[in-house]
């Protein structure tokens, strides 16, 4: 049994205290919603008063948090991590955040003695609760080796993506991949649909030829053809479009700093970001199928 500190209980952070805390782990879990630490407590977790509370006596540190100015934050401030955490605990942050902020964190703990990794995850709620999430794990080879026991309680890929901030690295490279082929998939039925060609019969096809992708065959973004895709509920999410428009924010910032060339990804950013002024920000990124087709 490992005493581990989690810190950030929201629709990811909540499912994944929970597994830690079903793999016979100690976990003190805090959050500034009080509702959210007592479903963690329901979930079998200790409840934490404070960051400072929750880490001082933990193994591992593990948080979840919305941005990187949050992760910054939480470890360097005096109420948080670093100031308080004791000596030779293991830290893990599993938000998804950019990648100077990812670096700078890790070095600062590195500086004051902790070892750390980034391991932002991908699978969505589902995985989260599943406890099947993908880690993408950036640091070096000793940190990478205490994290994966812990990780492995809460997912069923971990990959380690080398250096300090790699594994954000990671992540919004394939996010941004994800949220331009949904686009793709979402124009390829719409065009379907417009020249006659039903849902089903185009997926039959094109799901076993060239055009086949994950956006198609695992998350189809026209009704009918993939029964659990949220396109079959409305496009509730799953993964929500505000979420995948924080994600492409973050490509696109990455990639102007690397001075890298992704017109694809900032078109899609724009899609995104008008799903977002249709205040249609809370369905499923799969729900861009509705503003493919003229519908929001």
């Amino acid at each position: 049994m490992t005493s581990i500190a989690f810190i950030g209980l929201g629709n990811m952070g909540g499912p994944m205290a929970a597994n830690l805390a079903k793999a016979g782990h100690e976990v003190t879990a805090t959050d500034l919603s009080i509702g959210a630490i007592d479903r963690a407590v329901e979930a079998g977790c200790k409840r934490g008063d404070s960051v400072a509370d929750a880490v001082k006596d933990a193994d591992v540190v593990v948080t979840m948090l919305p941005a990187g100015a949050h992760v910054r934050s939480v470890y360097t401030e005096g109420y948080g991590v670093l100031a308080n955490a004791k000596e030779g605990a293991l830290l893990i942050d599993s938000s998804t955040i950019d990648v100077d902020s990812a670096r700078a964190v890790i070095s600062t703990a590195t500086d004051k003695g902790f070892a750390m990794v980034d391991a932002p995850v991908s699978g969505g709620v589902a995985a989260a609760t599943g406890g099947t999430l993908t880690f993408m794990v950036g640091g070096d080879d000793e940190a990478f080796a205490r994290a994966r026991p812990v990780l492995e309680a809460m997912g069923k890929n971990i990959f380690h993506a080398g250096a300090a901030g790699n594994g954000q690295v990671a992540k919004i490279c394939n996010n941004m991949l994800l949220g331009i082929s949904m686009i793709g998939t979402c124009e390829a039925f719409n065009l379907a649909e417009k020249l006659g060609l039903d849902a089903q019969t185009f997926f039959d096809i094109s799901s076993t030829a060239s055009g086949q992708c994950w956006s198609m065959t695992s998350y189809c973004p026209a009704p009918g053809p993939v029964p659990n895709a949220p396109s079959n509920r409305d496009y509730q999410p799953g993964f929500a479009a505000g979420m995948m428009l924080k994600d492409m924010r973050l490509a696109q910032e990455a990639a102007h700093k690397a001075k890298a060339s992704t017109p694809l990804g900032a078109q899609s950013e724009a899609l995104y970001a008008l799903m977002e002024a249709a205040g249609k920000d809370n369905l499923d990124f799969s729900g861009i199928m509705k503003l493919v087709r003229g519908d929001l």
